[in-house]
């Protein structure tokens, strides 16, 4: 069947029944008086606005910073004007810098509560409402976000751009955000929902993303892969495919920030949409596609190393269904060899399917570092955040032989019963020993690396002197 309006590929459209949301930011709730405008100037990179009394986060302010910076080189790339859709864009400081900062010829501002138009269209102001060409710059509407992304792909008008900075888990845009992107276009998504990333609302994360995700250690980046995985399988339903440029994660909220770019395209054979395994008995962690499901497991099972550091402890390990096990005295800590089904199938916990390829696009990143230092904003800190540090950080994790998750230095210290190694150290010398390693953007105290935990380990006692 031929398409009716090419070159966007068009797919049926969800129906949206009338109902009440209670949140301004995502649906109609109960009406509230206009904002009133308190004269106080809020100022992020030169950019002066106002916020009155709408939800701001003044440490958003470096997703907001990633988000002009991949809008620029996107501009460029171009070689045209930028059209951006800001769907729940709140006081509009998202819309201003996209205007002043990023040079965008068009930027169509959006919040479903209307008691904001004043003080978005104040803070708009100061931008040219019509080109000299006589065309919009810029226009502000009062809609839900599905509503205004619905109208813009039915009447093909699509964006190079689109930003939607949602809260809690609402994913209820995301197919419809993936038809007003332009092929090749970029789409910016929020998750401020820690619960689930934590895999404390296993069910939620299921009906939100379309992912089973259990407590694992290093959680936060569970929810980057999370909110990719949920926009990648909506992609995919749809003819499209995605691929990250770059994943923010901050403590505050928290906050997880994607940036993903549109191309066409189905799940390929070797996709790297899958699940992720943990080991609570051993620390370790796995990927496994899904033609694997039936045989996950975990090395320990084919032998793993306890420490006891008593006899008591060591016979009752003796009781169990082990098939071999020996000790040997060493500073009074008894060293266990051992092989055990029934420990590794009760301490194995599984998350997916989320993404579990590179969070980041190393190249893309590197051009965003390049104009940070040319416009100087590499060498200040915003919010306390060093965006230098922090792109480098994310360039470093960018590596595709990093498998998903970190590993704090604390849990290395802990099961090797010893005091952390400085963590520069750590991963030169994992570095030395040939494995891959990198400090993580999520945590200051954690390295990524594909060495396994036990190796870790081993090279943490080694570093402490400990045998």
């Amino acid at each position: 069947m031929t398409a009716l309006f090419p070159p966007q590929t068009l797919f049926p459209l969800p129906l949206f029944p009338r109902l009440r949301n209670p949140s301004p930011r995502t649906g109609t709730g109960p009406r509230r008086k206009p904002l009133t405008l308190t004269g106080s100037k809020e100022v992020e990179r030169g950019v002066e606005f106002e916020t009155g009394d709408s939800f701001f986060r003044r440490e958003s302010a470096v997703g907001r910073d990633l988000g002009v910076l991949a809008a620029v080189l996107h501009r460029k790339s171009l070689g045209r004007g930028l059209r951006v859709l800001d769907a729940m864009c709140g006081c509009g400081v998202r819309s201003l810098r996209y205007l002043s900062q990023a040079g965008a010829s068009f930027v169509w501002a959006n919040d479903a509560f209307e008691g904001y138009r004043g003080l978005i269209l104040s803070n708009l102001s100061g931008e040219a409402r019509v080109s000299p060409g006589g065309d919009r710059r810029w226009v502000v509407t009062h809609l839900v976000a599905n509503k205004v992304l619905a109208d813009r792909y039915l009447q093909r008008d699509f964006f190079d751009l689109v930003d939607i900075d949602s809260f809690g888990s609402d994913s209820s845009f995301m197919r419809l955000a993936i038809a007003a992107v332009k092929i090749g276009g970029l789409l910016y998504i929020t998750s401020t929902d820690g619960y689930s990333s934590g895999g404390h609302r296993p069910h939620h994360s299921l009906d939100s993303y379309g992912a089973y995700v259990r407590p694992m250690p290093y959680s936060n980046e569970i929810g980057l892969r999370m909110l990719i995985g949920g926009a990648y399988r909506e992609a995919a339903a749809s003819g499209f495919h995605l691929s990250p440029l770059f994943s923010y994660y901050s403590y505050h909220g928290p906050i997880f920030r994607v940036m993903l770019q549109v191309a066409r395209g189905k799940l390929h054979e070797n996709s790297q949409y899958s699940f992720i395994s943990y080991c609570n008995q051993c620390g370790n962690s796995e990927t496994f596609p899904w033609e694997e499901l039936g045989q996950i497991s975990c090395p320990c099972r084919n032998g793993g190393v306890l420490f006891l550091k008593t006899k008591q402890q060591l016979e009752v390990f003796r009781g169990l269904e082990i098939e071999t096990l020996y000790a040997i005295m060493n500073d009074e800590i008894y060293i266990c060899q051992y092989i055990t089904k029934k420990m590794v199938s009760r301490s194995v916990v599984v998350s997916g399917p989320l993404w579990t390829g590179p969070l980041h696009d190393a190249a893309y990143l590197t051009e965003m570092l390049k104009l940070a230092r040319e416009w100087g904003w590499a060498c200040t800190k915003q919010k306390d955040v060093d965006l230098e540090k922090l792109l480098n950080q994310m360039i470093d994790e960018s590596d595709p032989q990093l498998p998903p998750g970190y590993i704090k230095l604390d849990e290395i210290a802990r099961r090797a019963k010893i005091n952390s190694p400085p963590i520069s150290t750590l991963i030169s010398t994992l570095e030395k020993e040939g494995y891959v390693a990198s400090r993580s953007h999520i945590v200051p105290n954690a390295v990524k690396t594909n060495c396994p935990m036990a190796d870790c380990i081993h090279i943490a006692r080694e570093l402490r002197h400990v045998r």
